[in-house]
């Protein structure tokens, strides 16, 4: 087993094997990993097993502690179809040697759920559980199976007619400068936060993954009332922003845009994912942010975060 460090001259291979592997993501992709590299000191590793590209951890380092990667929602150990519950142990060993070497003293790591493998890839979390790793955090993610997805709630499906009484219009917009806007001072009135990304971040990254990010909006005349920033991936389409104005609550407007990308747009999806409701590193859960969203039909997927004390 050899561990390497990623620098830029191993980028095509990265790229490669994130592409071809069966837990992967876009958002692993170099290009999305480094469009806010200066907030984070990388320290993203490679695993070769005679001489083979197994796995890939993306990651970064700060005060002696490796987080997969705080820049992304989730990402342990990202493998291909190589990858075997004794390789992972293997991995696992030594990587442990690796990190004590390199001075760090634990790694907080962020389990891919499940909704996102393409195949089983669930070695890592048998590899935590046999190294003692600690469950310090796990949140909900409400999750739709599409091809055997729950009937909407009463209060959902009159939301959606109120939508369409008032004429809303659905369709796929461009204009994320007012998306932003919105989105902006949603967070800012409801919880003294600025998104994620700000407008520069997401337009960049609409441009480097224009099949990946897309935006999707009801509208009434030229005014946005309700809107959804999707990250598409290959087998699950997950809403990374929801916007609602004040008016679009009264008229269904996030109702009508949720119902038609379930039913119309990717219907050919596995899952579509509405995100965590939880705060405080999951121990407290938005009852009426969950309900809502639960009313689509949505079930329960957890997101789990695990400390490994390096010895």
């Amino acid at each position: 087993m050899q561990i390497q460090r990623y620098s830029s001259e191993y980028r095509f291979i990265w790229n490669d094997f994130i592409e071809s592997s069966k837990n992967g993501h876009f958002f692993f992709n170099r290009n999305f990993m480094e469009y806010h590299e200066n907030s984070f000191e990388d320290f993203s590793l490679m695993f070769f097993s005679e001489k083979k590209l197994v796995a890939v951890l993306p990651a970064n380092i700060k005060s002696n502690i490796l987080y997969s990667h705080q820049g992304l929602s989730f990402g342990g150990l990202i493998t291909n179809k190589l990858m075997k519950t004794e390789l992972m142990l293997e991995i696992f060993e030594e990587m442990m040697k690796f990190l004590k070497q390199s001075g760090v003293i634990k790694m907080l790591y962020k389990c891919v759920p499940h909704t996102y493998h393409l195949l089983p890839a669930d070695e890592d979390k048998y590899a935590l559980f046999r190294n003692n790793a600690k469950l310090v955090r796990r949140d909900v993610s409400s999750t739709i199976f599409i091809r055997n997805k729950l009937n909407l709630q009463s209060q959902r499906k009159r939301a959606i007619e109120r939508a369409k009484k008032n004429k809303l219009i659905f369709e796929e917009s461009k204009n994320y400068k007012d998306f932003w806007k919105i989105l902006s001072f949603n967070l800012i009135s409801k919880f003294n936060v600025a998104p994620v990304h700000n407008l520069t971040d997401i337009v960049k990254l609409v441009n480097l993954f224009p099949k990946n990010i897309k935006l999707f909006i009801a509208r009434k005349e030229n005014d946005i009332h309700g809107g959804a920033v999707i990250f598409e991936n290959k087998n699950i389409a997950h809403t990374q922003y929801l916007v609602n104005t004040a008016d679009g609550r009264k008229i269904g407007a996030l109702d009508l845009v949720i119902n038609e990308l379930i039913t119309n747009i990717y219907k050919h999806k596995l899952f579509f994912s509405l995100g965590i409701s939880n705060e405080n590193n999951g121990k407290i859960l938005n009852s009426g942010l969950i309900n809502q969203k639960e009313g689509f039909g949505a079930s329960a997927v957890s997101h789990d975060f695990y400390e490994l004390l390096i010895k």
